[in-house]
């Protein structure tokens, strides 16, 4: 039986993949997907999913747009690694699919009650739109089997030193989400670098010698400019690792641990305080990712393009 999840996203790159990764997986029933600012403002983010839904061919699942800024305190973008559009590389045309006239928090209230069991949150943005459902409608926890997020890290940042991008975005959600007492699954940086889009990886794509494909070949060629200007070799494909957890949750190691947002730090804003060896005596309230088994990611990956031909 397929798991039915929610996406939430904030397309960029990689939520481009990770969206094509949930739709194209047969141990998944995408029930929705709700954009969020963060990669790029509202607008371009719910336009990317659009432009993403269409090319893969991604027609009847439902598209609500989120919150345009975080809880509090001025939006922060990332144009600098996904360019002025939020999906830089490829040329897309007018998109075909539409927008759900709810709001993202209203349609996940919406979605989540009317599922026949509960529904898996994937979270590859900041946590703004999770965070508003949860003070909204806190009954909707009830419907919620976990949340799975990409976020945070265990060690380094890449917006400061310890903060990853989505929980900087939006850390005030970040603590929502965390203290929220539902089962969350971290999949932070010290995973996700893991996950590099090397040109092996890009071959074997472009090897399936479809329009999609092709597609995939020219995101992962632009976001590895961006990341070269960073150091890498090739593009650490974030998002995706997420879903990867929900579809085969042995491709992620994890570990139990108590997880603390800062919310004041003058240096260490968003970061995420991850207490691996329980020095502070908190019950666990997550599990962290650890180590991904990087060969059985990349199949998963590569099959679900396929599946979409």
């Amino acid at each position: 039986m397929s798991i039915p999840v929610l996406l939430d996203c904030d397309p960029g790159h990689d939520d481009a993949m990770a969206i094509m990764l949930a739709a194209g997986s047969p141990a998944v029933e995408l029930l929705g997907i709700t954009t969020v600012a963060g990669n790029q403002t509202l607008d371009k983010t719910t336009l990317n999913a659009r432009r993403v839904c269409t090319v893969a061919g991604i027609r009847c699942v439902p598209i609500a747009a989120g919150r345009a800024g975080p809880l509090h305190g001025p939006l922060r973008t990332a144009p600098d690694v996904h360019g002025e559009s939020g999906l830089d590389g490829p040329e897309f045309g007018e998109p075909t699919v539409g927008v759900e006239a709810d709001g993202a928090v209203e349609f996940s209230r919406r979605v989540l009650h009317g599922a026949a069991a509960p529904v898996t949150l994937i979270a590859t943005g900041p946590l703004t739109n999770v965070a508003a459902l949860l003070l909204a409608h806190p009954e909707a926890a009830g419907h919620i089997r976990e949340i799975v997020l990409m976020g945070g890290s265990t060690g380094r940042g890449n917006v400061t030193p310890y903060a990853e991008f989505n929980i900087h975005v939006d850390p005030e959600a970040a603590g929502i989400v965390f203290g929220s007492g539902l089962p969350v699954t971290m999949c932070g940086l010290n995973v996700t670098h893991q996950a590099l889009a090397t040109d092996e990886v890009v071959r074997r794509i472009t090897g399936l010698g479809t329009p999609l494909a092709g597609i995939c070949a020219e995101m992962l060629t632009f976001f590895r400019g961006r990341y070269r200007r960073r150091g890498f070799t090739a593009p650490p494909l974030h998002d995706p690792v997420a879903v990867a957890r929900v579809i085969d949750p042995s491709v992620v190691e994890v570990v139990d641990a108590h997880v603390a947002v800062e919310l004041a730090g003058t240096h260490t804003r968003g970061a995420t305080v991850a207490d691996l060896d329980g020095v502070t005596g908190q019950q666990p309230n997550a599990r962290v990712a650890t180590a991904l088994d990087t060969g059985r990611f990349w199949k998963l990956m590569v099959d679900a393009l396929a599946a979409l031909g």
